[in-house]
């Protein structure tokens, strides 16, 4: 089997040399780019499974790299950075980043992250050849029908609410933001519709998940968004 191709794109020496030799243990193979033109020169030339890519490179800042990888490729990226402000996650996770670890993180942390990352393009890719189907723990969606299950028990979805599930799940491990589910789901782009936004997931949530106060498959991300956890069936 072929090993995961990981690029990372990071220009402080120290971090770069920790996540290589985090990477290096799990016996990953990797390329490193040190500035944003190398990175693109990197990710344009080689097919890599995840991008580890830090924001404050020395020629182009982090966000303009992800739009351009953007524009030919779905790759998971996984934003590394010490801005930590909800502002510049969120810029991020709109441009098309996937993941966002604020420095400094703990080797464990990063490679759940990667792992998530690759269970996500995996099931993906199962999704396409499955005849259309989502599952996940108890919960499954049948696109094709407009259908949702919990347990075998069909849900009793409002439209809004099925839209919301069904775009989750086609993200699932992925983070997205308000902005971005309010554009998909309603059209729109106003930060207005945020309190409209939590009412929704709220009851979406009671009927996906009615037994627990703990997020099961809906975990949010204040003042960013929302990501649906993959649960191991």
């Amino acid at each position: 089997m072929n090993k995961v191709n990981i690029l990372v794109i990071e220009d402080d020496n120290a971090v770069k040399n920790l996540i290589s030799t985090t990477l290096e243990t799990q016996n990953y193979k990797f390329n490193t780019a040190v500035t944003g033109s190398q990175a693109i020169t990197e990710a344009i030339s080689q097919n890599h499974d995840v991008i580890l890519l830090d924001l404050g490179l020395p020629d182009i800042d982090g966000v303009s790299i992800i739009k351009k990888i953007r524009s030919w490729s779905n790759v998971p990226i996984i934003v590394i950075s010490a801005r930590s402000e909800d502002d510049d996650k969120i810029e991020a996770l709109d441009a098309g980043a996937d993941d966002y670890l604020t420095k400094p993180f703990s080797v464990d942390e990063l490679l759940a992250r990667v792992r998530v990352a690759l269970r996500r393009v995996n099931y993906s890719n199962e999704i396409n050849q499955n005849n259309n189907k989502f599952i996940n723990g108890d919960l499954k969606i049948d696109y094709a029908s407009g259908c949702a299950f919990l347990k075998d028990v069909e849900l009793h979805l409002t439209p809004i609410e099925y839209k919301l599930l069904c775009l989750l799940s086609k993200n699932v491990g992925k983070v997205l933001t308000h902005k971005y589910i309010i554009k998909e789901v309603w059209g729109s782009e106003l930060n207005s519709d945020v309190p409209s936004l939590r009412v929704f997931m709220a009851t979406l949530r009671k009927k996906i998940e009615p037994n627990t106060s703990e997020s099961l498959y809906i975990q949010t991300h204040i003042g960013v968004g929302y990501r649906m956890l993959r649960i191991n069936n």
